[in-house]
């Protein structure tokens, strides 16, 4: 069965005209139980993550005590772009234990999902872009040290690079990550990532899809992944206002069909974070990512 992490929490309250469109977190669980695509039980409710030893595996422990504390300096909390709270970082760690289970239950089902997270711009020691904590890097090193994986593949389609899973893991060979981008885009100073493909503004969707068909096949084939964490961020589209590429919808859902195929055809469990998606109208945002959780269960199921 499918296992999607979903707390309402997620749903964080935000200053009115803030561009990060929170409501989504509500709305896509919602969508995808009213057309059929999930029901209720394919719904799990993370809980808030006492053990903090995961999220000390990856980050500073100075920087995760001034957020838990709320003790950042105004300059590094502005990086972050949300208004910090007591609230809005029990919702980081509670999105953090959601990819955290959803990892333990892809290697059980093959693949599992977060209606929230793709966090890919926390560094080890410091947030930015929206993003505290990493929970796909946080999640990566719990598989490892607790030896349920040998080797972990990020595949990071986020629009944005993920700057900050690149810092954590620039030194780790147990990891590999790997994201396609724009180059002209956010973060203006790039990090380095294992394999970083950068596309030009207005990039459709032959060009796009063929760039991933022809490198992710070959990934698998030299890295020999056992896990795959898989940013699927849908602020490729064409519409979307952060996002410079010229996606279509068709073609934002061909890349997963392609991504999840791919993993479950070499036998590779997946776990899927969503990541960005900022179209003006919420409902094509909806509707590109709930694609991913449609193919998930067509796919795997």
């Amino acid at each position: 069965m499918l296992k999607i992490a979903y707390h309402p929490i997620y749903k964080h309250p935000l200053p009115e005209g803030h561009r990060f469109p929170m409501e989504k977190y509500e709305l896509l669980p919602e969508q995808l139980l009213h057309e059929g695509t999930c029901i209720n039980d394919n719904f799990f409710e993370p809980e808030y993550l006492d053990n903090h030893n995961p999220i000390l595996a990856v980050h500073d422990a100075a920087y995760f005590y001034d957020l838990l504390n709320l003790t950042l300096s105004q300059r590094a909390a502005r990086k972050i772009g949300f208004p910090l709270s007591r609230t809005l970082i029990q919702r980081e760690i509670i999105i953090t234990n959601g990819t955290l289970i959803a990892s333990e239950y892809a290697l059980k089902y093959g693949i599992a999902m977060n209606i929230a997270g793709g966090t890919h711009h926390a560094y080890s020691n410091r947030g930015e872009a929206f993003c505290l904590l990493n929970d796909q890097a946080i999640a990566a090193m719990h598989l490892l040290n607790k030896q349920y994986c040998k080797k972990v593949l990020i595949v990071d389609l986020d629009v944005h690079q993920g700057n900050g899973t690149a810092e954590i893991f620039e030194h780790n060979s147990k990891v590999f990550t790997f994201s396609i981008h724009g180059k002209n885009n956010y973060p203006f100073k790039k990090e380095q990532s294992d394999l970083d493909i950068e596309l030009e503004n207005y990039t459709d969707d032959n060009t796009y899809l063929s760039i991933l068909k022809n490198s992710l096949p070959k990934i698998i084939e030299e890295q020999e992944p056992d896990f795959v964490y898989y940013l699927s961020g849908v602020d490729i589209i064409t519409t979307d206002k952060l996002g410079k590429l010229g996606v279509t919808i068709a073609g934002c859902k061909e890349r997963d069909r392609f991504v999840l195929n791919t993993c479950k055809q070499n036998k590779i469990p997946v776990m899927c974070s969503m990541g960005g998606g900022y179209s003006p109208n919420i409902k094509t945002i909806i509707n590109a990512h709930a694609n991913t959780f449609r193919l998930a269960q067509s796919i795997f199921f």
